[in-house]
C-alpha cells in the first residue's frame, strides 16, 4: 500500500487514476478537500476494494500518525500543497500553513512511523516530496536550465513556501535518516486541472466568449509537462529512485505564454469553430503584469533520463490537443 496526500487535487487525482490503470496495489488518499480538490475526479474508484479515502490535513499529527499505523504504507507521496502563485501574493497564510508547517508535521509523523519499521519494510520505505521548478527562481534566455544542483532562489510566496518544505525534507533525510526523494516538476497541464490555471482558464474563456487576459506582453516562458507523463515519471522514481536524491521532471516544451494561448485558440478554431466564423485569437488581451512575475523556468532532466530511463512521451501539440478534447467532452 502507498499513502498519497492531496490526491483529490489535479496532479494527485491523475496520479491515482494512473496508478490503478497499471496495478492493483492498494492506495489511501488523504485530502482535506480544499477549493482545488474535486472528489468527482475519482468517483469511479469508490467501489474499488483497493482505494481508501480519508478526509483530513497533513497538518494534523495525530490523524496522520493514526493513518500510518492503520494502513502501514510502504511509501508516502506528498502532493498536498497550495500551488497558485496569484493566491499566494494576495494572501500567503495558507501557503505557509500547508507547504511549510504541513510538510513539517507530515515529516515528523513519517519519521515516527519509519523508526518502528523492521527489516525489508524499513529498507523499502520512501517519502516522496512533490515540488516545483519555481524554487530555482527566474532564468534569462541564455541561462542553462536549472539542474538538481542549482541553488534555490524562490521569488514568490508560493515558491518560497515550497522551497522551505523541500529544505525540511532534505533535513529529515540528512539528520534523521528518513529515506526521502524530492522531485521538481515544470508546469503541468491535462485533465482535471482547476480553472484558475492558465490552460484550462483560457479554454474556458474561449468557449464563453470572454477576453483572454495575458500578463504583460506574454513573453514569459514556461516548460509544459503533460500530467500523464509526470505520473509515469513518479512511478519510475518510486520503483528505482535513490533515497536522498532529487530528480527534475520536465516536458521539454519551453514556450512563451502568448504562444500557449495562441495555440489553444488555433486548436479550438479546428475542434470547435465559432458560429460567426471568427477566430478565438480575436479574444486575446493583455493586462498589467503580475507582481514579481518570473521570466523563465526550465529544468535539465538529464538525470532522470540517464539514471531511471524516463523521458516524456507527449510533445506540447499532442498533449494540448488531448487536453482540449477532454475539456470539450466535459462541457457537452
Amino acid at each position: 500500500m502507498i499513502l498519497v496526500t492531496g490526491g483529490s487535487g489535479f496532479i494527485g487525482a491523475n496520479f491515482i487514476l494512473n496508478w490503478f490503470s497499471e496495478n492493483e496495489e492498494p492506495l489511501v488518499n488523504l485530502d482535506k478537500l480544499t477549493y482545488a480538490s474535486n472528489q468527482e475526479n475519482l468517483k469511479h474508484l469508490k467501489k474499488s476494494e483497493n482505494y481508501f479515502f480519508e478526509k483530513g490535513s497533513i497538518e494534523d499529527f495525530s490523524l496522520v500518525s493514526a493513518l500510518l499505523e492503520k494502513y502501514r504504507p510502504r511509501s508516502i507521496v506528498n502532493f498536498a500543497a497550495e500551488s497558485h502563485v496569484d493566491r499566494s501574493i494576495s494572501d500567503s497564510n495558507d501557503f505557509i500553513q500547508t507547504n511549510i508547517l504541513g510538510t513539517h508535521t507530515l515529516l515528523k509523523a513519517s519519521l515516527k512511523y519509519f523508526e518502528r519499521l523492521k527489516g525489508s519494510e524499513k529498507d523499502n520505505f520512501r517519502f516522496i516530496q512533490i515540488s516545483t521548478d519555481e524554487v530555482f527562481g527566474s532564468l534569462k534566455d541564455k541561462d542553462h536550465q536549472s539542474s538538481e544542483n542549482s541553488p534555490y532562489f524562490p521569488n514568490s510566496p508560493y515558491s518560497a513556501s515550497k522551497a522551505s518544505g523541500d529544505h525540511l525534507v532534505r533535513a529529515w533525510h540528512e539528520t534523521f535518516g528518513l529515506p526521502t526523494i524530492t522531485t521538481n516538476c515544470t508546469n503541468n497541464y491535462g485533465p482535471f486541472q482547476h480553472e484558475e490555471k492558465l490552460i484550462p482558464l483560457m479554454i474556458s474563456y474561449c468557449l464563453k466568449g470572454k477576453k483572454l487576459p495575458i500578463y504583460g506582453d506574454g513573453s514569459n516562458i514556461r516548460d509544459w509537462l503533460y500530467v500523464k507523463d509526470h505520473c509515469d515519471a513518479l512511478n519510475f522514481v518510486l520503483k528505482n529512485g535513490r533515497k536522498g536524491e532529487t530528480y527534475n521532471i520536465g516536458g521539454k516544451n519551453e514556450i512563451k505564454n502568448i504562444e500557449v494561448v495562441t495555440e489553444i485558440c488555433n486548436l479550438l478554431d479546428d475542434l470547435c469553430p465559432k458560429k460567426n466564423g471568427g477566430s478565438y485569437s480575436d479574444q486575446i488581451s493583455f493586462v498589467e503584469d503580475r507582481l514579481g512575475h518570473d521570466y523563465r523556468y526550465a529544468l535539465d532532466i538529464s538525470k532522470i533520463e540517464n539514471e531511471l530511463d524516463w523521458s516524456p512521451k507527449e510533445n506540447f501539440d499532442s498533449g494540448l490537443k488531448k487536453t482540449i478534447e477532454w475539456y470539450l467532452k466535459k462541457t457537452k
